[in-house]
């Protein structure tokens, strides 16, 4: 075998030597070697991932990822976590390495097998990285796992930022919603960060209009058409037909009932009483980027009518 340990000995080096290869090939590659085991907790945490009750794998996945790994199934009557926590810490042990269990997790987190699901693969990715970063490693986007700097604490505020950011660019949404991803938002829950969206949308409109009041008076002011020279201060199009009047008049009920349902309510009521949950927060900053982006292209139609731009 000491022909295999040098052949092994010089593939090392020459990775190392040729920097402009990423740490992810020369981890590639270190998968050969015997990786440092993972203590029985890490193990734990990344079952109760993958075979979580509503979130996870099913039982059949399961069997056949282990399959297709070529682990033991020695637990299979057991619930989804514990049968797969058996496989995977039997097989560390029987290795006397993490080797199995990283490429256990590869392989369920392969890219190609979740591409019509890929928010639930940010999701489960970024709940894997949470445990993996107090071991030393990380999963890409690409489903590979690599070395990283190891973690010792987490702030709950950072993770849950950094997770709505990750969704929210899957997404697409607009960069003006980007920017209440923040961890000072983000402290209790997602109170804040939809408080402070819809706020956003009242600052944009009020830059663009030079108006000075909130709320449903802020947006009738100006989007409304009906007094003379029933030039708005913000058209949506020409106002030239019924279905483009229509289309304006339903953006103003979009925006007030916004304004009522979210940034009202949140201004005023206790946060103890008014639950945002991350789906929901998901769902309302998606609509205050639909929002932006519609405003973004209106035409400031009564300062070019008053000639002044």
């Amino acid at each position: 075998m000491r022909w295999l340990r040098g052949l092994r000995r010089c593939a090392v080096a020459f990775v190392l030597r040729y920097s402009h290869l990423s740490k992810a090939l020369y981890f590639y590659w270190s998968f050969m070697a015997r990786l440092e085991k993972l203590d029985f907790g890490t193990i734990e945490s990344i079952c109760k991932i993958l075979g979580d009750t509503e979130r996870g794998f099913t039982g059949s996945e399961i069997a056949k990822l282990l399959y297709e790994a070529k682990i033991e199934d020695i637990d299979a009557l057991n619930t989804k976590w514990k049968r797969l926590n058996s496989a995977l810490a039997n097989r560390q042990e029987q290795d006397g390495c993490a080797n199995p269990v990283l490429h256990f997790i590869q392989l369920a987190m392969s890219p190609s097998k979740h591409y019509n699901k890929l928010e639930w693969f940010n999701d489960t990715r970024f709940k894997l990285n949470q445990v993996l970063s107090f071991a030393g490693y990380s999963l890409g986007e690409n489903g590979k796992v690599s070395s990283s700097s190891k973690a010792s604490t987490i702030s709950e505020a950072a993770a849950r930022a950094s997770k709505l950011k990750e969704h929210l660019v899957s997404r697409n949404v607009h960069p003006d919603v980007l920017y209440y991803c923040r961890e000072e938002l983000l402290v209790d829950n997602y109170f804040h960060a939809v408080f402070e969206a819809t706020k956003s949308v009242a600052d944009k409109i009020r830059n663009k209009t030079g108006l000075t009041s909130d709320g449903a008076n802020l947006v009738n002011e100006a989007f409304a058409f009906k007094s003379a020279p029933h030039i708005p201060h913000l058209a949506l199009n020409t106002l030239q037909t019924e279905s483009e009047k229509s289309e304006q008049k339903g953006f103003v009920n979009l925006l007030v009932g916004l304004f009522g349902t979210f940034r009202n309510t949140t201004a005023h009521a206790p946060k103890i009483t008014w639950k945002i949950d991350e789906l929901d927060a998901l769902d309302i900053l998606s609509m205050v980027s639909l929002v932006h982006r519609r405003l973004d292209k209106a035409t400031e139609a009564k300062k070019m009518y008053e000639n002044k731009i």
